[in-house]
């Protein structure tokens, strides 16, 4: 009687463990699952390649400005040149309004502003 019921709880056991296999790996499966574990990997993936293109650059920019150095010294070059000034450009006015007709110094002289957010794309109010 003992021997039954330790074959019984066995089988048992192993009919318990088996389905349990079964059902973690048909949940793995389902598209849900499969779409996560898709989109985990492209991260990972993702991830790994943008740290290696952050590497790339970087090493780019360091040889870049090691080899600037050395062409500077070959052609004698030692001082960095100064930057241009920005650009300034007209303020657009309106001319035929009857504040600006009389007062022809504003012609002569007219107001820049530094940061315009003017385009230069005369086809934008067609």
């Amino acid at each position: 009687m003992f021997r039954r019921t330790f074959w019984f709880s066995t089988g048992v056991a192993a009919g318990v463990w088996a389905t349990t296999k079964v059902n973690r790996k048909l949940r793995q499966l389902t598209p849900e699952s499969l779409a996560a574990a898709a989109a985990d990997k492209a991260l990972e993936t993702g991830a790994r390649l943008k740290d290696r293109a952050v590497g790339f650059a970087l090493d780019v920019r360091d040889n870049m400005a090691r080899r600037e150095a050395e062409l500077g010294e070959a052609l004698g070059i030692r001082e960095d040149p100064a930057l241009p000034a920005p650009r300034r450009y007209p303020a657009i006015e309106n001319r035929t309004h009857p504040q600006h007709r009389n007062r022809p110094h504003d012609r002569d002289n007219p107001k820049y502003i530094e940061n315009t957010t003017y385009s230069n794309d005369r086809n934008e109010d067609h």
